[in-house]
């Protein structure tokens, strides 16, 4: 008996139509007919997957001569896998969409958060705003840890509210019936928002150094120049804002389906630029903090920020390209 009759019989004894088998390989209906069909044999990845759902051992899948099914365990005990629900699928989709907005809004304060402790500092050293240096640089630094402050809080709520989930990026599961298509059809739905918004945030933020070198040509008074970089600034928020957006809902429908960066032989690691994005601006605020208390050279440290906005699409690309070669 050849493998192609195996999987028919072993599927029809456990009453499984072909999408309901197709659905707990994560593979397409026309995947398993074709391997019934002797159209194509499946990659031994899924013949080992094949072995551990219908609970036989992988000798009696792949050696013709062996007629009698060798069980090794059944089924239920075998998978040990978990299984997802169309109402757990549904209430995971919901919180990535809440939280989604909310990281990304916590991250754009990231970006923002110097903008005053700049304008303010750069005002006082040219005399265009009537305080002293020492009074703006406290105004700011006030300014820039509160909102530091309100992002991490924000960082961790959305953290609490998914980390029930946390076990669909780092575990092998099965979905069940009607669970595959339903999500494929929410990521079809959803290809079409995730390129345009993907390309725009990233068009943002490549070209938010404009504002800084429009404002260098056309003045030399610092508060304007200043005023150029805070607008900059703005713009790699926007940026950044829409790219983690279309970029968590899009790993979302992803990790469901255990495809892109979430398949069953990618589970043991993480998606970088989920991590590198937050981490990274903070990082920057470190930076630039460091730098002027110990230079004390407050009305040049600014430069750190545009130099860090232009770096930022080029950060989320070689993240891109290392989470593909893992």
């Amino acid at each position: 008996m050849i493998l192609a009759d195996k999987i028919i019989a072993l599927r029809k004894k456990n009453g499984w139509s072909q999408e309901e088998l197709a659905e707990k390989m994560g593979v397409s209906r026309q995947s398993v007919s074709k391997w019934e069909g002797v159209q194509s044999v499946p990659e031994l990845e899924k013949v080992l997957l094949l072995a551990r759902i219908f609970g036989v051992s992988t000798d009696y899948l792949l050696k013709d001569e062996m007629e009698e099914a060798e069980y090794v365990n059944s089924v239920e005990d075998l998978s040990g896998m978990r299984r997802v629900s169309m109402e757990e699928a549904n209430e995971f989709l919901r919180v990535k969409e809440y939280t989604a907005k909310r990281v990304a809004f916590a991250t754009f304060l990231c970006i923002l958060s110097p903008v005053c402790l700049i304008v303010l500092t750069t005002g006082s050293n040219t005399r265009q705003i009537p305080i002293s240096e020492g009074l703006a640089g406290g105004i700011g630094l006030v300014a820039m840890f509160l909102i530091i402050a309100v992002a991490v809080a924000i960082f961790i709520c959305c953290g609490a509210k998914t980390s029930p989930y946390e076990y669909l990026e780092k575990e092998v599961f099965e979905t069940e019936y009607g669970v595959s298509g339903m999500v494929k059809e929410r990521q079809k739905m959803y290809k079409d928002t995730h390129t345009k918004y993907t390309v725009l945030g990233t068009c943002i933020c490549i070209l938010s150094v404009i504002p800084l070198f429009a404002g260098s040509f056309l003045s030399e008074n610092g508060l304007f120049v200043v005023s150029m970089l805070a607008v900059a600034l703005l713009l790699v928020g926007i940026g950044v804002f829409l790219l983690i957006t279309v970029g968590t809902n899009w790993a979302s429908l992803q990790k469901l389906l255990q495809e892109g960066d979430y398949t069953r032989q990618k589970k043991n690691r993480h998606s970088l630029s989920n991590v590198i994005s937050p981490v990274y601006w903070l990082v920057v605020v470190a930076v630039f903090l460091i730098y002027s208390f110990r230079s004390g050279n407050w009305g040049n440290s600014w430069i750190i920020w545009p130099v860090a906005g232009v770096l930022y699409a080029a950060v989320m690309v070689v993240c891109g390209a290392l989470s593909k070669e893992k």
